[in-house]
């Protein structure tokens, strides 16, 4: 397999309806079960809409970073500064390019961005608890469960859950044990 040559950079408003389809093809939807993070089978509806991003690229305290593969966008996170901590959100590759290093470089890339754009501690993600292939991949990458669970948020202008009782657990990483 041949590898990409990628390219990291904020988003910007024009970005947003691009990446709104990037991210929703990843998570929702038959052509995300090109990819293994697919969520098909546990929601209905859309992950997010170009009106929520294009919010989210304005704030200040927000961050979209781009991946992109020549000028393909192939790729993309959100970063959310709270004090000294940075959550991610959204790590969206286009299925039919899951599986290349992409998700683990564009981390790589949110991680530095994050180091640079604010002081930070500690970045915490939260995953549905049923993905165990995907908390393993975080934690092959440094972080490590909290035990912290809440219940997935309710969204019915966006989605509708397939199953009862769905729960995000909280993960994370120091900064200043992994640099």
């Amino acid at each position: 397999m041949i590898a990409l040559t990628l390219t990291f950079s904020k988003a910007q408003q024009q970005d947003a309806e691009q990446l709104a389809a990037l991210v929703n093809s990843a998570y929702r939807g038959e052509v995300s079960r090109q990819g293994w993070t697919t969520e098909v089978d546990l929601l209905d509806g859309r992950r997010t809409e170009a009106a929520e991003l294009e919010r989210l690229i304005a704030d200040a305290n927000s961050i979209i970073l781009l991946c992109k593969h020549a000028s393909e966008l192939v790729g993309s996170i959100h970063l959310e500064r709270n004090g000294q901590q940075v959550q991610f959100g959204m790590l969206a590759v286009n299925p039919s390019l899951q599986g290349r290093g992409i998700g683990k470089q564009l981390l790589q890339s949110a991680e530095l961005a994050a180091q640079q754009a604010w002081p930070v501690n500690t970045f915490i993600m939260a995953v549905i608890s049923s993905r165990h292939e995907l908390i393993a991949f975080y934690e092959r990458r440094g972080y490590r469960r909290t035990g912290i669970t809440k219940a997935f948020p309710v969204n019915p202008a966006l989605w509708t859950a397939k199953v009862a009782d769905l729960q995000l657990e909280f993960l994370e990483k120091s900064v200043i044990d992994h640099p």
